[in-house]
């Protein structure tokens, strides 16, 4: 796992050098794993272990806690180990290996700890590159010199990456490991580097960045970036996305073509605010047109736009933040696919502490959050989804205003009290429910950007919940393009299906997954691209699915995947 790392000099008023030195290797991740793991012995127990696991996975019985701690303890009195789920998902292993129990996807994941770190399809891995100032000015971003800039050291994600030295390797290898020890699935990884500034490190050290993670997914080492996406395409660990996050004032055509050569796919933008007001007065850095020159060339590029909004900012009011949240769906050069709603929280190492201080700024109270995140949910477009309604900074941290972590599950109690409902894509994904094809119609709804004509075709059951969809997106047939290869070509910027992530070649009766949803949405946005008088089709794929497009007639074309209509 060691490699010669290039040096990269950190400058800022933190500024110091920071040596590329894994403090954990995943060896050692798993050997303390082991060492915590309850030993089972089952040998002469089988009979008594197989009708253990039959109760646990009933499928005419939700396993919720209780009844898992019920039928255990009922077990454990007649002198079977007591089985956290870590082990009764090995028990079951060993069971199906030695006959016992026929083997069955659906038990896996009626087993899976953390269930909804697959449920949308995919497991998604998360790292961090090391600590690095960002060119920004920002005065509600926190400075933590021992990570990222705006990432504290206490956060879930930025405490597992520290314990590894920053080191992108090890952190997706034990990263995977322990979603595989949970039950998920690891054979389609999302990965999410995150911060900072990602367009601010130099690119030497963003290659090697993204090869040492490839290089643990691959579970070998190649010599160069390319050939660790090479082999990628068919490694047991497939890259089904690549997410970085970076400032819009960073975003050109040479920065796009740089990103694709990476391999990624979307592209995280702190909006922050459109209000010019308020993005001057918090010192951003860039003006509202920033956002939008930004977007508009990420669209026509085919990535994928996650935003992220930041309400109470110094300058605003509840009634500002409504309406400039609605100009985010209102404004055509905006309308990302994916938001993360960040209420601005007020730390002691962020500059609007002094603010603060001399009383020029008042975080919200809680119900006055609340109420604006119902506003805001509840104007939502369906296109969208909401990643996130709250910041995963420890409360601890928070000097005044908020500090519950739960704001979506209040915010959306409330929203039913008063018979409303979000319809972003989120709080209609089809999660773990069984789902027949029959259950299922084709919706398309269709909207206009300053830049192309965007259908989002969705698989979507009778109560509107969503089994799959694509992004097709059509650029103006007056557009300057970005990157001048996709000129004449209607770009597929996302295909997803939902519903627990199974592996790769494998069904499970009654799973989204696998039953031809994202084949039959690739047929009609070929139609549509058709019809609207386009002669080829590009798609954005990922390292890990080029065979899945190449099964549809899409060839290696450069930065994309492209086909004739």
């Amino acid at each position: 796992m060691s490699e010669d790392k290039p040096s990269l000099e950190i400058y800022g008023k933190n500024a110091r050098k920071l040596e590329f030195v894994p403090v954990v290797d995943v060896e050692r991740d798993d050997s303390a794993w082991q060492a915590k793991r309850v030993a089972v012995t089952i040998a002469g127990q089988e009979d008594a272990y197989a009708a253990l696991l039959r109760e646990l996975l009933d499928p005419a019985h939700k396993l919720t806690t209780k009844r898992y701690r019920r039928v255990m303890r009922r077990y454990a009195k007649d002198g079977l180990a007591w089985l956290t789920k870590e082990n009764a998902l090995v028990v079951y292993q060993q069971l199906c290996d030695a006959g016992y129990l026929q083997f069955d996807q659906r038990a896996i994941v009626r087993l899976q700890l953390k269930p909804t770190r697959s449920q949308a399809g995919v497991a998604v891995v998360t790292v961090l590159t090391k600590p690095f100032p960002c060119p920004g000015e920002c005065i509600f971003c926190p400075t933590d010199v021992r990570m990222p800039k705006s990432y504290l050291h206490d956060e879930p994600g930025a405490q597992r990456a520290e314990r590894h030295g920053f080191d992108p390797y090890t952190q997706t290898a034990s990263r995977i490991a322990t979603l595989a020890r949970l039950g998920h699935p690891t054979d389609k990884i999302e990965l999410l580097i995150l911060g900072g500034t990602w367009s601010s490190y130099r690119r030497d050290y963003q290659e090697w960045f993204v090869k040492r993670c490839f290089d643990a997914m691959n579970g070998v080492e190649s010599e160069t970036l390319q050939a660790a996406q090479e082999r990628n395409e068919s490694a047991e660990h497939r890259n089904v996305g690549l997410v970085v996050e970076t400032r819009q004032d960073h975003i050109d055509a040479d920065e796009l073509r740089w990103l694709r050569t990476l391999g990624v796919t979307k592209v995280q933008v702190g909006i922050q605010t459109m209000n010019e007001r308020v993005l001057a007065l918090n010192k951003r850095g860039h003006d509202a047109q920033a956002t939008r020159d930004a977007f508009r060339l990420l669209r026509l590029a085919g990535f994928k736009i996650h935003g992220h909004w930041m309400a109470n900012l110094l300058g605003a009011t509840p009634a500002s933040d409504l309406a400039d949240y609605c100009s985010l769906w209102d404004d055509p050069a905006v309308r990302p696919d994916e938001l993360k709603i960040y209420p601005c929280m007020l730390v002691e190492n962020a500059d609007l502490y002094a603010w603060w201080q001399r009383g020029e700024y008042t975080p919200y109270d809680e119900e006055t959050l609340i109420e604006l995140l119902v506003q805001c949910k509840a104007v939502t477009p369906r296109y969208t989804r909401l990643t996130r309604v709250i910041r995963d900074i420890p409360t601890t941290n928070v000097v005044e205003g908020n500090k519950k972590a739960n704001l979506r599950q209040i915010a959306q109690h409330r929203m039913q009290q008063r018979g409303l409902r979000c319809q972003c894509i989120r709080c209609r994904e089809i999660r773990r429910d069984q789902v027949e094809p029959t259950d299922l119609q084709l919706l398309i709804a269709s909207y206009d950007t300053d830049a192309t004509v965007e259908h989002f075709l969705s698989y979507e059951t009778a109560d509107e919940r969503i089994a799959g969809f694509l992004r097709l997106s059509l650029p103006h047939s007056d557009q300057a393009l970005p990157l001048p290869e996709l000129a004449g070509h209607a770009m597929i910027r996302e295909v997803h299906v939902y519903g627990p992530a199974l592996r790769i070649g494998r069904t499970t009766e009654g799973a989204a997954q696998h039953s031809g949803l994202g084949s039959q949405l690739i047929d009609h946005a070929k139609r549509i691209a058709y019809d609207a008088g386009f002669g080829r089709m590009a798609v954005i794929s990922a390292v890990g699915t080029r065979g899945y497009y190449a099964k549809h007639g899409f060839q290696r074309d450069g930065l994309y995947m492209t086909c004739p209509l």
